[in-house]
């Protein structure tokens, strides 16, 4: 396994399977992966923090006799502690925070026989669906490396589609697995709200709209580490049903006839590109050919009102933030300690009431209703993963004019009076605009996966969106395992080509 084409040509279980027969060792993994990352990392900005020395030392054993036994691995800079490696979340006010103890989704990482290499690039609290934090510069897309990699969990789409590793953990508050894996031509499954753990140091992130998982490949990769790392943590806020079978098992099954809903309208009322809009009818006739059934159809949920909510979540755990960074900065925080949008967010945070907050959190569930009686009739339901292909490093940044008017607010602490002005119902439509489809299975708790079934004529990757009813993950991972059969996507290879 010296050469540099044979190592992509394996998936994790794939690797795993080597490591048993004797036919390469853990060692010979976590040195190849290292490489990658020396070499190609640089183009990319997808590793922020290497952990050589610890991925070396964990390949000299004893490794747990895992799934993924030997398996070099990245983990997100951002909610996935790892005991005595800085965990920075993208800000710069936290650059020099060491937890103490790993996170629970890190152990069960580590007791899935993963090698862990390093840490990946995120925005500053995973707040942006592009990859362009200021503590560490911006991440490329690999298929064109002047294009964004998506967000929050850019660096580790980036490093799975550069080839680095097989996988990468990721996590997902409004997109964040399946936005950077629709950029990046990639698998990325959001599992079901509370599937996997949070703890120690989390409850419900985002008032549950949260969850982590991994970045793949295959879809056997996902499936097999769902497998090893579900299941309720100690004081874990509920727990939900166990799936019926493993998911390795699950995709071995045909799915049957699904009923499936789809459309390519914009929840928002904003413009689809009409590459996107391609993406989702040529899906939906590979789905006929397969013997699905699928047509036009819609929850009838109120897009504008959602996505208002969900920026009001977003705004209040904004603010929330800023005031606990007091406990690692020692002091209260000041402008400056962060990013001027994410201060602006904050003040955002501290205009909203209580009431509208909690008037906020019932929209979802009222969605979570409307989904369920979608989900009578349907089996899944269909949309483009983003509406825009992955835009250019930058394009989404804030205009030299908003950067000022930032400023003064921030400096004048006028978040109320920015709220009384109607910025951010426009700061709702202009930051969903290119990405307003994938919040929805976030608020109402449901899994959905981005599938890799389709290329732009500039060879930039678009998802295919898929959601499920709550707890049924295996139905997605039957399709997923479907598609990926009847439109193979592994061999896709970007060339990190800048333009």
């Amino acid at each position: 396994m010296s050469n540099f084409s044979e190592y992509e040509t394996y998936d994790g279980v794939g690797l795993a399977e080597l490591v048993q027969k004797g036919e390469v060792s853990p060692a010979d993994l976590c040195e190849e992966a290292i490489s990658r990352i020396q070499k190609i990392n640089p183009k990319i900005n997808a590793v922020v923090t290497p952990m050589f020395d610890l991925g070396r030392k964990a390949a000299e054993g004893p490794i747990p006799d895992g799934p993924f036994f030997g398996v070099p691995f990245l983990i997100k800079d951002l909610m996935a502690a790892y005991a005595g490696v800085p965990m920075t979340s993208g800000s710069k006010a936290m650059k020099n925070f060491v937890p103490d103890h790993d996170s629970e989704i890190v152990v069960r990482f580590k007791n899935a026989g993963l090698l862990i290499l390093g840490k990946t690039n995120t925005p500053e609290f995973g707040l942006k669906g592009v990859t362009e934090p200021e503590l560490f510069g911006p991440c490329r897309n690999p298929w064109n490396t002047a294009h964004t990699t998506g967000g929050s969990s850019g660096g580790s789409a980036a490093a799975v589609a550069a080839g680095i590793v097989p996988m990468a953990s990721a996590g997902d508050g409004g997109g964040s697995i399946r936005i950077p894996a629709g950029y990046c031509g990639l698998f990325g499954l959001k599992p079901s709200r509370g599937r996997n753990p949070s703890g120690p140091d989390c409850g419900r992130v985002w008032q549950d709209a949260v969850q982590e998982h991994v970045i793949t490949r295959s879809v056997r990769d996902s499936a097999a580490m769902l497998d090893a790392t579900h299941g309720p943590d100690i004081g874990a806020p509920y727990e939900i049903k166990p799936p019926a079978a493993p998911y390795v098992e699950e995709i071995k099954k045909d799915p049957g006839k699904l009923k499936i809903a789809f459309t390519t309208r914009s929840p928002i009322g904003t413009a689809v590109h009409p590459e996107c809009i391609e993406s989702v009818k040529k899906t939906a006739t590979l789905l006929e050919r397969l013997g699905h059934h699928v047509e036009e159809a819609e929850p009838g949920i109120n897009g504008k009102e959602l996505a208002e909510s969900y920026l009001i979540m977003y705004f209040g755990e904004m603010a929330a933030d800023i005031q606990n960074l007091e406990d690692v900065l020692g002091r209260k925080a000041k402008i400056g300690d962060v990013e001027d949008l994410t201060w602006t967010l904050g003040l955002l945070g501290r205009s909203f009431s209580a009431g509208e907050f909690v008037n906020a959190i019932r929209r979802w569930d009222m969605a979570s209703r409307r989904m369920g009686i979608l989900f009578q009739k349907y089996d899944l339901y269909l949309t483009p993963t983003t509406a825009y292909p992955p835009p250019k490093i930058g394009e989404l940044n804030p205009k030299p004019a908003e950067t000022a008017l930032m400023k003064v607010v921030n400096k004048l602490s006028l978040g109320g009076l920015l709220k009384a002005s109607g910025i951010p119902e426009q700061l709702a439509e202009k930051s969903l605009e290119k990405m307003p489809f994938t919040q929805l299975a976030n608020l109402t708790g449901l899994p959905a996966m981005s599938v890799p079934l389709y290329w732009t004529a500039d060879g930039l990757p678009v998802g295919s969106h898929f959601i499920a009813p709550a707890g049924d993950e295996a139905t997605l991972f039957r399709l997923a395992a479907q598609l990926e059969k009847a439109q193979p996507w592994s061999d896709r290879r970007p060339s990190l080509k800048g333009s």
